[in-house]
């Protein structure tokens, strides 16, 4: 009788074990299987956000920069009819220029700033977000600013090391800006500032003036309000070409970038300085 209730309690011990098992598996199955639908739908997010707002190929600009600090002093030098830098310290005027858009999370405001203070800018425009939001871009022409060519995907010129890259980045953008604001742009800036002999020589065959900036205001660092426009004000002589971003990575935020622009504008216009696009401080065409 012991033994036949010894084998009753063993066999219950068996059956619960393996029930237990059957448990833990059904529990990591259904696991696994929240995880694999998770990750179809961040996937499937990520496909959304990609067409909404396409991101630089070549990176963020807060990890490109640091890794290859821009001057493009020696390029001008070698390229004084191509390469632009600054405007002439003669007269009192200075060019806002913002790159990476146009963001639908910033370029709005942005205009919205402007617009309040009445100044003119020039912005360089990445094509895949142009053709992602060609509204925004018809709206920065509609309120008389100047566009530029930016590439379509911004990559790294320098590191991908190509001229075919650059032709075809260049010349994918200027086709779709032409259907979309009526003239083919003439002014072309780099992903990062990032240019080599070859690319500049190959610009200039495109017909492009390279405009670089002789102030960077850093705002891709994405500090305070205030540093960004001391970046700025301290810098800022009559002829500036001034550098910042109304686009960003998905990850990056340009608000401090906006809530710096009142200090800008209105320390310059007080100081006698007028803001004007880049065509007009250089006295060169901006379409062909």
């Amino acid at each position: 009788m012991k033994e036949h209730s010894m084998k009753l309690v063993l066999l219950g011990i068996f059956f619960f074990a393996i029930s237990s098992l059957f448990m833990n598996v059904s529990a990591n199955e259904l696991s696994i299987g929240d995880i694999h639908q998770e990750w179809w739908w961040n996937n499937d997010r990520d496909k959304d956000r990609q067409q909404e707002l396409p991101d630089p190929e070549g990176g963020p600009e807060k990890v490109e920069r640091p890794r290859n600090p821009v001057s493009n002093i020696v390029l001008q030098q070698r390229y004084p009819e191509t390469v632009v830098l600054q405007g002439p310290a003669t007269v009192n005027q200075v060019a806002l220029t913002f790159d990476d858009g146009p963001d639908p999370r910033f370029t709005p405001q942005l205009l919205d700033v402007l617009n309040e203070y009445g100044v003119k800018a020039t912005f360089f425009i990445m094509g895949a977000r142009a053709e992602a939001h060609p509204d925004l871009v018809q709206r920065i022409v509609e309120e008389g600013h100047i566009i530029g060519n930016h590439t379509f995907w911004h990559p790294n010129l320098v590191e991908q090391g190509e001229v075919a890259t650059l032709e075809r980045e260049v010349q994918k953008t200027e086709d779709f800006l032409e259907s979309l604001i009526g003239y083919r742009t003439k002014l072309f800036r780099a992903p990062y500032g990032f240019l080599y002999n070859e690319l500049v020589e190959k610009l200039r065959d495109m017909d492009y003036t390279i405009v670089g900036w002789s102030v960077d205001s850093l705002d891709w660092q994405e500090d305070s309000p205030e540093e960004i426009a001391f970046n700025v004000l301290s810098n800022t002589t009559p002829g500036s070409i001034i550098l910042m971003h109304d686009g960003a990575e998905w990850e990056g935020d340009r608000t401090n970038t906006i809530q710096s622009l009142q200090e800008i504008i209105t320390t310059l216009q007080q100081g006698g300085i007028e803001f004007v696009t880049v065509p007009e401080l250089l006295t060169i065409p901006y379409q062909k």
